[in-house]
């Protein structure tokens, strides 16, 4: 998959493209089955099937305070997008200016002048332009005066409700991993570089790798049963902590792998930790040896547990799928 950093980086001998466009934040059921649609309808016009997504976000440039939690870093949304078909993700900058445009300069600066789309695919909810103000008959009227076609995707339910992103974080504050997988279409995941840390699970008897999370993360802190793909593709069953470390007085989000029946030094590698059931939430114990019963314990359970749960052979390689970049 091609993946473009700034749209003014696309040249013009590469523009034109079957094009939707949004956040597409976890890529859940709903995404898939847009990227589904998107790329049959790509084939039938000979043009890349395309996202257009923002960074930062519409809410978290206006009200960063009020903006959740991210489900997927960057990273993987690149790696979700380009495992479910999509052939290209164009990012643009959500800036004041990039905010101010009205509608009709946003459909023919950039959806035409700077993409050159041939069809564009949106939910009917659809919103753009300053103010929100435009929608989707507007895009709809723009659409047949600059040529190109539009087509409202309709919405995806799972027991009856519409799947989206804010329905995944509240399963995943919940702590209901499975809930989250359910709407996801796969576990619920976070990756990134394993870094050296005060290495007190080591002295315990039970060591980490961890994760060091630089932002705001959606699942209930506390400890879960988790599977862990490496780099070289090996998966490995584990149990998981995550939070604030309040027996140690730690500061910051840590994401704390125990690898079951592993002994190998991970530092600096990329790993992918999967979500598959939460044991409890976090606790402040009164001594260290009371947090290492603890957490012989939850190695124990996780143990248990996923013994049970089948490899589900959709936990995708954290280095895989990354394609080409302008």
């Amino acid at each position: 998959m091609e993946f473009v950093r700034r749209v003014s980086a696309l040249p013009p001998s590469r523009r034109g493209c079957v094009l939707t466009i949004g956040n597409f934040d976890g890529v859940h059921r709903g995404h898939q089955a847009i990227i589904q649609r998107l790329t049959t309808l790509a084939a039938t016009h000979g043009r890349p099937a395309t996202l257009l997504t923002f960074d930062p976000t519409p809410l978290e440039f206006f009200k960063p305070e009020l903006a959740p939690a991210r489900l997927s870093s960057l990273r993987e949304k690149i790696e979700d997008t380009a495992r479910y078909g999509l052939q290209r993700l164009v990012r643009a900058r959500f800036d004041a200016r990039f905010a101010a445009q009205p509608p009709a300069e946003f459909v023919r600066s950039l959806l035409v002048g700077q993409l050159s789309v041939a069809a564009v695919m949106v939910g009917t909810d659809f919103r753009f332009g300053r103010d929100r103000v435009g929608d989707l008959a507007m895009l709809e009227t723009l659409g047949r005066e600059c040529g190109f076609e539009v087509l409202p995707v309709p919405t995806i339910s799972v027991d009856g409700q519409r799947v989206s992103s804010t329905r995944v974080r509240e399963a995943l504050a919940a702590g209901k991993p499975d809930v989250a997988e359910t709407l996801l279409g796969r576990p619920y995941r976070v990756s990134g570089r394993v870094i050296s840390g005060q290495r007190l699970g080591r002295s315990l008897g039970v060591p980490t790798a961890n994760l060091d999370l630089q932002r705001k993360v959606a699942p209930r802190h506390g400890v879960y049963a988790v599977r862990v793909r490496l780099a070289d593709g090996r998966v490995l069953d584990g149990a998981a902590s995550l939070g604030t470390r309040p027996t140690v007085n730690g500061q910051g989000c840590l994401l704390e792998v125990h690898l079951l029946d592993f002994n190998e030094d991970l530092y600096g590698t990329r790993i992918a930790v999967f979500f598959h059931a939460f044991l409890r939430g976090e606790v402040r114990f009164d001594s260290t040896s009371a947090l290492r019963d603890a957490m012989m314990a939850d190695i124990d359970h996780a143990r248990t547990l996923l013994a049970r749960i089948p490899p589900a052979g959709d936990e995708p390689n954290p280095d895989t799928n990354r394609g080409t970049h302008v």
